[in-house]
């Protein structure tokens, strides 16, 4: 069944107030621990759009595809960067994708709103079976119904997703289940534990913080941990998380769309703080992701990529390009 806009409201609206107080919950709406609403009022957007000198961006950028990796030897994980925050990550027996988007846009609308310079690095054709789908909040660079539906239809996935989406997903025909920070489920052999994050949610003007957000963890059978950051800004989240969840084999981390840091920086990390994360995590490698896809903010196409090669020194933490593939695994 479609939804009408003023429906999909509606059903926003009945999920606030059907969960127990927390933390992060205050009865009506969510909230960060320790900050409260980190969403800027029309004022601020109006002054940031107002005053922008947004960089031009590419209408378009030819890119490749890589070869799909498997799990070695049976174990472990190989995640595919396919754009923004989507990876297919492959576990022994069981193929998850993040926060799924194939479409052109990511608007509410086909016809306006941040449009891809890239093709995904992963084509539809090419996507393998996928059994879980996890989805870190409802903005729509990162809750994608068109693509969401298209994979209800081929492949009937779980889709795993916070509080608050359970019901309105449901109608349109998905397999749902929403989960809460800290909770896990397993599923084909691997352990989903929904994890904080630093965000916020909304996708129309009166549903604004009435779903929860979070990044998400997978455990292999054999104790591989991928971690998938979600959309975030830099927090005291990440140092909780390697101590009640562990230490990452791989960490998916955002590096993009933090400029104008005035408004973006709560909710959004720059790739300075992509590596405070990784430390944060004690993570074996990371990769990044949220940038290069869609413009949705002032900085460069290519700045988050200068930026974290140049400040990253050492560490393991790579930036993809569409379709690459990164190995994970528990020695």
């Amino acid at each position: 069944m479609r939804h009408s806009f003023v429906t999909v409201c509606i059903g926003f609206l009945a999920a606030a107030g059907a969960y127990e107080k927390s933390d992060h919950y205050d009865g009506e709406r969510f909230f960060n621990p320790g900050l409260g609403p980190i969403d800027k009022s029309f004022g601020d957007l109006w002054k940031w759009k107002t005053g922008s000198d947004a960089a031009i961006w590419p209408k378009w950028v030819e890119t490749g595809t890589g070869p799909a990796l498997e799990p070695t030897g049976g174990k472990g994980a190989a995640a595919t960067f396919v754009n923004h925050a989507t990876f297919v990550v492959r576990f022994p027996g069981a193929v998850v994708l993040t926060d799924p988007i194939w479409s052109e846009r990511c608007s509410p609308v086909s016809f306006a709103g941040p449009k891809r310079v890239h093709a995904p690095g992963v084509p539809w054709k090419d996507l393998p079976k996928v059994d879980v789908v996890v989805i870190s909040h409802n903005h729509y660079d990162h809750l994608d119904l068109p693509t969401l539906k298209k994979l209800a239809a081929r492949d009937n996935p779980l889709f795993l997703v916070p509080l608050g989406e359970k019901e309105w997903l449901g109608d349109e025909g998905l397999r749902v289940h929403e989960m809460d920070w800290w909770q896990s489920i397993k599923v084909a052999g691997v352990t989903f534990t929904f994890l904080p994050a630093q965000h916020w949610s909304s996708r129309t003007p009166w549903d604004r913080n009435k779903t929860l957000w979070g990044s998400w963890g997978m455990t292999g059978s054999d104790g591989t941990l991928v971690y998938h950051g979600g959309d975030t800004g830099y927090g005291p989240h990440f140092r909780k998380i390697r101590e009640r969840w562990g230490a990452p084999d791989l960490a998916l981390l955002p590096i993009g769309a933090y400029d104008p840091e005035w408004f973006m920086k709560a909710a959004h990390m720059n790739p300075e703080d992509a590596l405070k994360a990784f430390d944060d995590l004690d993570a074996r490698r990371a990769v990044g992701m949220h940038f290069g896809t869609f413009q949705l903010t002032d900085e460069a196409r290519g700045d988050p990529m200068f930026r974290i090669r140049k400040a990253m020194g050492a560490r393991a933490f790579f930036v993809p390009d569409p379709g690459q593939s990164f190995q994970a695994r528990r020695e």
